[in-house]
C-alpha cells in the first residue's frame, strides 16, 4: 500500500460522508499523517444495519494520530454545512482540502423512480457537492496547496450508463460537472479533480446492492484512500500539478510507483467487478475484470440433467434445474413472480412463479402478473444461473434490463445458489 510521508501533517480536511466507507478510509489515511479531519456526515446515532457514526469515526481518527471534529451534516442543508465550516475554521484555523464523498444511489428506471428519490439524489450528489464547495472555497483560497476532490466518475456519454438509471446518472454526473467548471474557474488557485474506482469497492452500499458474497469481487476502500492521498500530495504549481482531471484510483497509484493492486483485493486472485461508468475490455460476455494474478475463467461446459434435456436447449435445461428447487419455503421467502424475456440464440419468454403454492416455472408468460421483468440475451441468462454473473451486477453494467421490483433480483440470487447446490 502507499506509504504515508507526513505530507498532510497539520493540514485540515473537510470530508462529507466520512462516518463510513470510502470517506472514512480517506479520513483515516490523512489522520496517520497527523492531519485535522472534519467528519461531516448525517449519522450521529448508530444505525441498526450500517456501521459507524460521526463520533466513532472521529475517535478512530484521533486514535490514528489525527485531530477530529465531528459535525452532524446533511449536505442538502445549507445551515448545517455553514455551521460545520465555521466550526472547522474556528478549531483548526482554516480548510486545506475538501472531499465531496457524500452520495445517494437508487438504480431504477424512469417509471420506477419516485420524485422523492430523484430529489434525494440530485439534492445530495449535485446540489450538496456544489453547496459544500461554495462554502469551503473562500477558506480553501487561503491555503498554500488547496484541493477539492469529488468522488465522481468520468463523463462517459455511452447510453448504456443512462438507460437503466437515468436519474442516478444525472445526479452523479452533476458532481463531475462541478469538477469541470470549478477547475477552470479557480485554475491556479485550487486543484479541483474527480476520483473514481476502477473496480467495485466493498462498502455497506455495495453489500446491499450485490447481496451475499459480493465482497469477494471488490477491492477494499483503502485503494481509494491511497489514491486520494497521492492526489493531495500533488502541488498547486509545477509539472506535477493536476486540475480538472477525472482520475482512476489504479492509474493514480501506478503513477505513484505501485504495481501490485492485489494487495487491495478483498479476496486476492478473485475476478473483480468494474465500477459504473467505465467501459472496460472484457471477454465479450462477462462483466468481470480478471485480476492481475488470476487466470481468465473459462465458460462452464453444458451439463446433463435427469430430465434428458440436451445442450442444444440450454434454457430448458436450466428450467429443469429450477423446478428441482421449487418449494413452499422458497415461495414464502421470495413472494414474487419473475418473467424472463430472452433474445439471442434461444429467444422467448419464461417465468418463475414464487408467489403461490410450491412454486411454478416454465415457458411462456406467468399465470400471475409479473413483479419483475428481466430482459437479456439467452447466453447471459445461462451464465447467471451457472453462477458466473450476479443479476444485480449484470444490471449495473447494462447487460440486463430490469423492470419492476429490484429487490427481487437480489432474492433471485438465493434461488440460483440453491439450484447450483442441488446440482452438485
Amino acid at each position: 500500500m502507499l506509504q504515508n510521508t507526513g505530507s498532510l501533517a497539520g493540514r485540515t480536511l473537510f470530508v462529507t460522508g466520512a462516518s463510513r466507507g470510502i470517506g472514512r478510509a480517506i479520513a483515516l489515511k490523512a489522520a496517520r499523517d497527523g492531519a485535522n479531519v472534519v467528519v461531516a456526515a448525517k449519522t450521529a446515532e448508530a444505525h441498526p444495519k450500517l456501521p459507524g457514526t460521526i463520533y466513532t469515526a472521529a475517535q478512530e481518527i484521533e486514535d490514528a494520530g489525527g485531530r477530529a471534529l465531528a459535525c452532524v451534516v446533511d449536505v442538502r442543508d445549507e445551515q448545517q454545512i455553514s455551521s460545520a465550516v465555521e466550526q472547522a475554521v474556528d478549531k483548526f484555523g482554516g480548510i486545506d482540502i475538501l472531499v465531496n464523498n457524500a452520495s445517494a444511489i437508487n438504480l431504477t428506471g424512469t417509471l420506477g423512480t419516485s420524485m422523492k428519490k430523484v430529489d434525494l439524489m440530485l439534492g445530495v450528489n449535485l446540489r450538496g457537492t456544489y453547496l459544500t464547495s461554495k462554502l469551503c472555497i473562500p477558506h480553501l483560497l487561503k491555503s498554500s496547496n488547496p484541493h477539492i476532490l469529488n468522488l465522481a466518475p468520468p463523463l462517459n456519454l455511452n447510453p448504456i450508463w443512462f438507460k437503466n438509471h437515468t436519474a442516478y446518472t444525472m445526479a452523479k454526473y452533476g458532481m463531475s460537472m462541478c469538477v469541470l467548471g470549478m477547475a477552470e474557474e479557480f485554475r491556479g488557485q485550487i486543484s479541483v479533480n474527480a476520483l473514481w474506482p476502477k473496480t467495485a469497492i466493498q462498502t455497506a452500499a455495495m453489500d446491499m446492492l450485490g447481496g451475499d458474497g459480493i465482497e469477494r469481487q471488490c477491492r477494499k476502500a483503502d485503494i481509494m484512500a491511497d489514491a486520494a492521498y497521492a492526489v493531495f500530495s500533488r502541488p498547486l504549481a509545477g509539472p506535477a500539478h493536476t486540475t480538472g482531471h477525472f482520475l482512476i484510483d489504479e492509474d493514480v497509484l501506478r503513477e505513484a510507483g505501485l504495481s501490485d493492486m492485489e494487495i487491495y483485493a478483498v479476496e486476492p486472485g478473485h475476478p473483480l467487478l468494474p465500477d459504473f461508468f467505465l467501459d472496460v475490455d472484457t471477454d465479450g460476455q462477462s462483466c468481470l475484470l480478471v485480476s492481475p494474478r488470476a487466470t481468465p475463467t473459462s465458460k462452464a461446459p453444458p451439463s446433463s440433467t435427469s430430465s434428458g434435456a440436451t445442450a442444444s436447449d440450454p434454457i430448458e435445461e436450466t428450467f429443469g434445474l429450477i423446478r428441482t428447487v421449487l418449494s413452499p419455503n422458497l415461495v414464502q421467502s421470495t413472494k414474487g413472480v419473475y418473467q424472463f424475456d430472452l433474445s439471442g440464440e434461444h429467444p422467448g419468454s419464461w417465468f418463475v412463479d414464487l408467489k403461490q403454492g410450491a412454486g411454478l416455472a416454465g415457458r411462456g408468460l406467468p399465470p400471475l402478473p409479473p413483479d419483475v421483468v428481466m430482459s437479456m440475451d439467452s447466453a447471459l441468462f445461462s451464465r447467471m444461473f451457472r453462477g458466473e454473473l450476479k443479476p444485480t451486477m449484470a444490471f449495473m453494467t447494462g447487460k440486463l434490463r430490469i423492470h419492476g421490483d429490484m429487490t427481487l433480483a437480489i432474492k433471485l440470487e438465493k434461488m440460483m445458489a440453491a439450484m447450483r447446490k442441488s446440482k452438485l
